[in-house]
């Protein structure tokens, strides 16, 4: 097998990715960056909150996202052209330099809101190009067998993120401030581009055998190829109706229901903490077994059960029944989630993995979003209840899709 890096390919690996060295090293490099995604929110929060209101703090946080949408489709076209060694690797050092520079201007001035603002759009932009090749590394670091396993892991990196990543930007910002706290964050980013060095990428079938096309033209190519995708077609409609439908509630939502019901922040915590549990059990679940039969009638059919957890979460009496309906939805939302994410790159043609990473991305990361307010709104107008119930209606939707397509429910991970 050739390969475009100065280290050996990865080879089909003897043993199941998670006593994989080469895997290990990505693993660790995801979760580094993903930690310095964390400090990195909690350093722009506390200096956006210092320089401004709090409407020009939300602003901030806010606008990182306009450029991560709008780019998201060109990053996908970038991977599948240069290779998602390079443009991984690439984007993780500028992200290591943007935040380091920052918090070296930030010891000679103040957080002026327009300096974070640049800041945001900057780095809402190179996430742009970054979480599509990202989405096209795994099937180039392990065997086809092996992308389940891979996507378990990737939820345990990002449980371990969620809890170590705001106390250490909480830690940083107490004994620092603002400018150690970015320092913290760039440092993390660049620990994940050494990382990232030290792991074998894979070419695989394709790779660098076609005629490279003015980029728009290679961005319709690759709409294209999902739309005419006898199982890709309707597994992205499932991933872009279920993100629309479980992004509100356990957003927006659950702070909201806290206040409403009047269980306060300590609610709150317990029913987020059982979501994260019940998603970390589905993570450890699919890392341990590696792989799930019958993946594609699994995955609606699991997206169905999440949808009854958020109705369920809409009558909950207390904190208690909460935390179970969270549990429900974070293990049955996180089996769903990983299952689409192996399907995607195992139906998926190397030449086209990053363009349809971007796709799968912009529903989950840019289109979602864009709900938080309109859900807010409809909370306001009509309370959590009916909200609630209009997003598990959303979510059953897109399971029904899924069930609908008999591509999609005959399609299998591979052994």
């Amino acid at each position: 097998m050739s390969t475009s890096t100065l280290i050996p390919p990865a080879p089909t690996p003897a043993r199941p990715a998670h006593r994989d060295g080469n895997v290990l090293r990505w693993l660790a490099a995801h979760t580094s960056s993903l930690v310095g995604d964390s400090v990195y929110y909690m350093a722009l929060a506390w200096a956006a909150a210092r320089s401004g209101s709090a409407g020009q703090a939300g602003l901030v946080l806010a606008v990182g996202a306009v450029p991560r949408a709008l780019l998201m489709l060109g990053g996908g076209v970038v991977a599948d052209r240069f290779g998602p060694r390079r443009v991984v690797i690439g984007s993780d050092a500028a992200r290591s330099l943007i935040i380091l520079g920052m918090a070296a201007v930030l010891l000679f001035t103040g957080p002026h809101l327009w300096l974070l603002i640049v800041l945001a759009l900057v780095f809402g932009a190179v996430d742009a190009v970054l979480l599509p090749a990202l989405g096209a590394l795994p099937p180039r670091i392990t065997g086809p067998g092996e992308l389940a396993r891979v996507q378990g892991l990737k939820g345990l990196s990002a449980r371990i993120a969620n809890i170590t990543g705001a106390p250490l930007g909480g830690l940083a910002v107490a004994l620092g401030g603002t400018a150690a706290t970015f320092a913290v964050a760039g440092g993390l980013f660049a620990v994940s581009t050494v990382l990232l060095v030290r792991v074998r990428i894979a070419r695989l079938d394709g790779d660098g055998q076609r005629a490279k096309e003015p980029a728009l033209r290679e961005l319709a190519d690759g709409l294209r190829y999902i739309r005419r995708h006898r199982t890709l077609a309707p597994l992205m409609i499932v991933i872009a109706v279920g993100e629309l439908g479980f992004a509100a509630p356990l957003n927006i939502g659950l702070t909201l229901l806290a206040k409403e019901r009047a269980w306060g922040a300590a609610g709150m915590g317990w029913i987020v903490a059982a979501f994260g549990a019940g998603a970390g059990a589905a993570s450890l679940l699919l890392s341990v077994r590696g792989r799930v039969p019958r993946a594609g009638l699994v995955l609606p059919v699991s997206l169905l059960g999440g949808t009854t957890a958020i109705a369920g979460l809409a009558f909950a009496p207390s904190v208690a029944w909460a935390a179970v309906a969270g549990v429900c939805i974070g293990l049955l939302a996180g089996l769903s989630g990983a299952l689409c994410g192996a399907l995607t790159q195992t139906a998926t043609e190397p030449a086209y993995l990053g363009r349809v990473t971007a796709v799968a991305s912009l529903f989950t990361m840019g289109v979602a979003p864009l709900g938080y307010p309109l859900a807010g709104a409809a909370i306001g107008l009509w309370g959590t209840t009916p909200v609630f119930l209009a997003s598990a209606g959303v979510c059953a939707a897109g399971a029904l899709t899924g069930l609908a397509s008999a591509q999609l429910r005959r399609a299998e991970l591979p052994r």
